[in-house]
């Protein structure tokens, strides 16, 4: 399980809401944040990896952010932060947008500027956020810019089931075993994007070229999962995602490499990787061949010369440090 969890308690009184800033500001993007009481400062956080989108809770004394163009420039992780106020209110604002938001779902984007003010009656707040990069949401930005900083209720409908798996998830974590929470990460990104498609009033629907690119993500993430398995070729490609052969070649159309050449050059790139590593020296070349899914040496050494010029051997060799 890839968690972090991390208290301002750690650190001494004094410092904990510079500590709190400073996380923020580096692991999530960076912004100003400022509080009127810094002394006695409350802050926990959690971040959680869910495969395609990370889950994080934060909870923290009230404060005033602000993520100016500036910052944008500064960096930008290109995500859609979509938060469920579990506990206080936060008033955000975004591309002239602006709302008082307590128990709902609101959305924003990293890549432009925002404000936020959070515990304005002088409580702290609870939140939960789901952090989706620009390239998972299947919808026209210029139509999701006009949901950031909007209340989706999570009271009822894909707003409330979406949250209530979230908190569900969070609840059962540490009960789930190796290679199921990036399984729970899919399920959790079709969820977020059923909502917002709610939202924009097209449930189960996306545009002809959102889906497409959706159904090429689909597909890279199950390779890349996959090639170690000497039996992964197109057709088990096509049947796994229930579409044609005809159809997955249609998918790879304008892309530098058929799914054939993806395959093979994914798996060069892992052995060729593996050759390198110090700590895998003692394992025959063959071995690794066949841990990429090569089940001929031959095959395997005729391929990595074709595509690097050199031979397994000699790129090993080449990748060791002169004593």
């Amino acid at each position: 399980m890839e968690q972090v969890s991390a208290s301002a308690s750690a650190v001494v009184r004094a410092d904990r809401f510079e500590w709190f800033r400073e996380a923020v500001s580096t692991d999530v993007m960076p912004l100003s944040i400022r509080t009127e009481r810094p002394s006695g400062f409350r802050a926990e956080i959690t971040d959680l990896r869910l495969g395609p989108v990370q889950l994080s809770t934060f909870s923290y004394s009230p404060v005033v952010a602000r993520r100016s163009a500036a910052h944008v420039r500064r960096g930008d992780p290109e995500q859609y932060q979509l938060a469920l106020i579990t506990h206080g209110a936060i008033r955000t604002s975004q591309l002239g947008n602006e709302s008082l938001v307590s128990g709902d779902l609101v959305l924003t984007d990293t890549s432009r500027p925002m404000e936020n003010e959070s515990g304005g009656d002088g409580a702290g707040v609870d939140v939960v956020m789901l952090r989706i990069p620009h390239a998972d949401l299947p919808f026209h930005p210029d139509k999701v810019d006009g949901l950031l900083a909007r209340p989706i209720p999570a009271r009822a409908g894909t707003g409330a089931i979406l949250a209530g798996f979230l908190v569900s998830l969070l609840d059962q974590r540490s009960h789930c075993g190796p290679g199921e929470l990036p399984r729970m990460g899919h399920i959790t990104l079709d969820l977020a994007r059923a909502c917002i498609a709610q939202q924009l009033g097209t449930p189960g629907a996306a545009p002809a070229e959102a889906r497409t690119q959706l159904m090429r993500q689909r597909v890279h993430r199950f390779i890349e999962e996959n090639l170690g398995d000497p039996d992964l070729t197109p057709q088990q490609v096509a049947d796994r995602h229930h579409i044609s052969l005809r159809s997955l070649h249609l998918l790879f159309r304008d892309q530098p490499l058929s799914v054939a050449a993806h395959i093979r050059r994914a798996r060069l790139e892992r052995a060729r990787d593996d050759l390198a590593l110090p700590e895998l020296r003692g394992l025959p070349v063959q071995a690794i061949a066949a841990r990429w899914g090569f089940v001929s040496a031959t095959v395997f050494s005729r391929a990595f010369r074709a595509a690097y010029g050199s031979t397994p051997t000699e790129h090993r060799a080449s990748a060791r440090p002169v004593p």
